[in-house]
């Protein structure tokens, strides 16, 4: 990976887990940091802990976030911590049970019960995911005590970046009601110069989402890639191994086999296939007049029929997935593979109906020719 992928793939470089690694991406901001700033407006931190690049939408999407949390409250116990940590030195060590009063304390939306076991599992979620991004390290003792028993201890080491996790507001974002409001402030600097700002965002949609679509609301977005379309292929070019797709209502960046710039489509996984096979259904279904595209290239189409899309799809290749994905009831099968859909922005909800996306029709993938159901095949990607 070149340092262009590993800063834009990776929250952060620490230089405690991966000393080689700081110090190679270190030496190599260069010219990385000017297309940061100039093409994306990120800033770089750069200090004795780690590397980090401050990564920002273009705009909110469904699969942002950690995506270990699962509930409000693990969010809230994870900010409390980082509260706490404000308080500590770096490499100075704390137990459990000081954490744990502190939280009870601050936490205003509920009465904390420790003895309760709900809320010492969301707490042991957070630290795990703590200690696994580097924010801590365990010292003595293990979370499974804690979650057998709310007297159980953990020590652990403050490792001195957990001050660098949230990023620093120019704006007091107290009176924010929205995440809208932190897209807004983003741009409160160079809104005199609104080049700057389409230029960041059409750069930030393309690297860091599945892609850009043409709508009402980002048709002067859409317009700056049609126009700069070989400025910007020469720009990513020269950093990765990729490839810029223009199409009539979007635009996408195809990966080379060697760029490992984030989650791509496809993984080597059945999930990837089976989302490869939906998209085929898809292509067949427009081929055959079955399904109508709107003006933009995109499909509106009920959830019965959208569920009944899903259903063919195991119906005629299920034979070919693996044990776990053949052995799925109906309704697991539809929750598990709609939310992957919806996760890669291949689909989107729309009240009472499904907008597929056109993307989901260009990456397709089937079985061989002589494939049947009960006999196991492997997918063909076709582009």
């Amino acid at each position: 990976m070149n340092t262009l992928e590993i800063l834009l793939s990776r929250r952060w470089v620490l230089k405690s887990r991966d000393k080689e690694l700081y110090y190679q991406v270190k030496d190599q901001l260069g010219e990385v940091k000017k297309f940061l700033m100039e093409k994306m407006g990120y800033q770089v931190i750069v200090n004795p802990y780690l590397v980090k690049v401050e990564k920002i939408p273009a705009k909110a999407e469904c699969w942002m976030g950690i995506q270990e949390f699962t509930e409000p409250v693990e969010y809230a116990f994870f900010c409390l911590i980082l509260m706490f940590l404000e308080n500590k030195e770096a490499e100075e060590q704390f137990v459990l049970s000081e954490l744990t009063e502190y939280v009870q304390g601050q936490y205003q939306e509920e009465q904390i019960d420790w003895t309760v076991y709900r809320f010492r599992r969301h707490l042991i979620k957070v630290m795990k995911y703590c200690v696994s991004v580097g924010i801590l390290e365990v010292d003595d003792g293990s979370e499974e005590g804690f979650a057998r028993d709310y007297s159980g201890e953990v020590l652990y080491q403050n490792t001195g970046v957990s001050r660098f996790f949230m990023r620093n507001f120019t704006q007091n974002i107290m009176d924010y009601s929205s995440h809208r409001d932190f897209l807004k402030g983003e741009w409160i600097d160079v809104d005199e110069d609104r080049g700057i700002v389409r230029r960041q965002r059409v750069y930030r949609s393309l690297l860091m989402s599945m892609g850009l679509y043409r709508t009402e609301e980002n048709e002067e977005d859409f317009a700056y890639v049609r126009n700069y379309r070989n400025m910007i292929q020469g720009d990513l070019e020269e950093r990765l191994s990729c490839e810029l797709q223009v199409y009539r209502s979007s635009a996408y960046l195809i990966l080379g086999e060697d760029c490992r710039l984030g989650r791509c489509l496809p993984e080597e996984n059945m999930l990837s296939d089976i989302v490869l096979l939906c998209g085929q259904l898809v292509r067949e279904r427009v081929e055959s007049g079955s399904c109508k595209p709107e003006g933009d290239e995109s499909i509106l189409m009920s959830r019965e029929a959208f569920r009944g899309l899903l259903e063919e799809c195991r119906d005629r290749f299920g034979g070919g997935f693996i044990k776990s994905y053949r052995e799925m009831v109906t309704e697991e099968f539809y929750r598990e593979i709609s939310s992957c859909l919806k996760t890669l922005e291949l689909v989107e909800d729309r009240g009472e109906d499904v907008l597929i996306r056109p993307v989901l029709g260009r990456l397709t993938g089937k079985y061989p020719d002589d494939f049947s159901p009960g006999k196991k095949g492997r997918n063909t990607n076709e582009h």
